[in-house]
């Protein structure tokens, strides 16, 4: 029987940003949303083989071959270059990775790791992937001891949510906006969809946390977080809420005109979600 593959945009084998203790993350291509302040804007798109990034390549990484673009991994340097010069952000760089290949990278670092998390791009579009990922994980004897996260928008209907149940851990969902209009400028989409998927993990006990993303001017505003109070009110119990600042590193072009979230602004908003009772709020270790 075939393992099943994926395709991934990249792959880190530390992470403390990406759930908690130490992580294994792997990042997955493609994604649904098309948000403006994306700081991975390169996990976005999937590459449609036009060309534009051999050119671009110093180290003659990529090539273009019959008609597709070919990306030897032991001749490139991780510049980057070829993710500037992409026209619909996507990833050149992207390699098939099956699920016994993934274990194999998982079991070199394991003496270091507390679980695993599946990221994005949208990692719920190659949803067959992560479940074969999780099962093979949770019935390995020497792996079965990490927990299995995915991060996600929560663009994904109740069916999808219900297969992914048994086998994860845990789901971190991003809101971006709690006003629909906004979250449509910044995504590219509404929020509904977003909004049910917290409600539905959080009762059956696999919302681990939920997250949004302060943009100076955009959601940062008193409506928006009492938006947020009023939504984690609505779940009950003790909801983990992250507050993300909105920084530069990585955006695209357009949102390098925003201003940055300073580590002031997220302290205010955490504050005033204390002040109304909602006690787990996580902010930044870093500003940059």
């Amino acid at each position: 029987m075939n393992s099943p593959r994926a395709t991934v945009s990249k792959v880190l084998a530390y992470s403390i940003v990406d759930g908690p203790g130490n992580r294994f993350v792997i990042f997955l291509q493609g994604c649904n949303f098309n948000c403006t302040a994306c700081h991975n804007p390169h996990t976005i798109g999937e590459c449609n083989h036009c060309g534009e990034c051999v050119p671009a390549c110093h180290a003659d990484a990529l090539s273009l071959v019959d008609g597709r673009i070919v990306f030897d991994p032991l001749t490139c340097d991780l510049c980057d270059d070829c993710l500037e010069a992409c026209p619909i952000d996507a990833n050149p760089m992207v390699r098939e990775y099956r699920v016994s290949d993934i274990l194999e990278l998982i079991r070199e670092h394991l003496p270091f790791l507390s679980g695993v998390t599946v990221s994005g791009g949208e990692p719920t579009r190659q949803i067959g992937f992560i479940i074969a990922l999780f099962e093979a994980i949770k019935s390995d004897a020497e792996l079965a001891g990490l927990d299995c996260l995915i991060d996600s928008n929560g663009h994904l209907g109740a069916a999808g949510w219900e297969s992914l149940l048994p086998v994860t851990d845990g789901v971190m969902i991003d809101i971006k906006s709690f006003d629909d209009d906004v979250h449509r400028n910044l995504t590219g989409k509404g929020h509904q969809k977003s909004l049910q998927s917290a409600r539905f993990l959080h009762e059956a006990g696999k919302l681990y946390e939920l997250r949004f993303l302060l943009v100076p001017g955009v959601t940062d505003s008193d409506e928006e977080l009492d938006g947020l109070i009023n939504f984690v009110r609505t779940l009950g119990g003790d909801v983990r809420v992250k507050l993300n600042a909105f920084q530069h590193h990585g955006v695209r072009p357009k949102a390098l005109e925003w201003e940055k979230m300073p580590k002031a602004g997220v302290e205010r908003a955490a504050a005033r979600l204390r002040e109304a009772g909602i006690s787990h709020v996580v902010t930044p270790a870093v500003y940059l």
